[in-house]
């Protein structure tokens, strides 16, 4: 059976994609900063959960320690799925430092922190996959939500350093990154809903199987690739005219 770890496993998503893997039969390690919740999400789960710890994630320095010790405690590491992020307060984020530094610190910093240890994990056992919930806000800057959106576009290209480096030392190394559009989760509780948001069962299916199949580099859901390819091909004075677009 393999042993996946799990960061960020209280999102709504990642709870949905650790149900998924446990219905198969896989084994668990879960990590996630609210110990109450992700009890009762261990707890929901049942036996295919081998172990689970709380984590903030954004203690950077510590994570390599937590993805060790998730590692032993499992007897080795198959497949990693990184799924926290914070959207944070655009408008805060314009006017204080503090809160742009902290929104970046969660969604790019923490996560390059987690994606260090587990890689050379990997390339040291020459196989495994790591999947990254990265965003479609990081393909293109928009005054709703640039900041977070710069955040997620950096993950996204530090993500393809990787997979670059990895393609002659350890080819069987799959190093997955999910560009999420908009899911109806808790996340975006405020955020006013249309037929493009994805629902949290059919994303974490879509997010399993591009862990072993299809291209590294992947919208969820799918529909977003399309959409994105024609948003990023706006020159920018065309791109600011549309509100829809450019507005807030």
């Amino acid at each position: 059976m393999p042993n996946i770890l799990i960061l960020g496993a209280t999102s709504a998503i990642a709870e949905e994609v650790a149900r998924v893997l446990s219905i198969r039969g896989d084994r668990l390690f879960l990590l996630a900063r609210d110990a109450t919740k992700l009890a009762a999400v261990a707890e929901s789960l049942g036996s295919p959960v081998v172990g689970f710890d709380s984590a903030d994630f954004d203690d950077a320095e510590a994570n390599g320690g937590r993805v060790t010790r998730a590692i032993a405690t499992m007897g080795g590491l198959d497949m990693a799925v990184i799924a926290h992020g914070w959207l944070g307060d655009q408008i805060e984020s314009e006017h204080s430092f503090e809160h742009a530094a902290a929104v970046i610190a969660t969604n790019f910093t923490s996560a390059v922190s987690l994606v260090i240890p587990i890689v050379n994990h990997f390339e040291t056992q020459r196989r495994g996959s790591l999947v990254v919930l990265s965003s479609v806000a990081g393909d293109r800057g928009r005054p709703r939500n640039y900041t977070y959106g710069a955040a997620k576009g950096a993950l996204t290209l530090y993500l393809q350093g990787v997979r670059s480096r990895l393609y002659k030392t350890a080819p069987l190394v799959r190093i997955v990154t999910v560009r999420l559009g908009p899911v109806d989760t808790p996340m975006t509780r405020n955020h006013p809903k249309n037929a493009l948001f994805g629902e949290p069962r059919s994303v974490a299916r879509s997010i399993v199987h591009a862990a072993s199949a299809g291209p590294e580099d992947v919208y969820v859901p799918w529909y977003w690739q399309p959409i994105m390819a024609a948003v990023r091909s706006l020159p920018e004075r065309i791109f600011q005219r549309f509100d829809f677009l450019a507005g807030r």
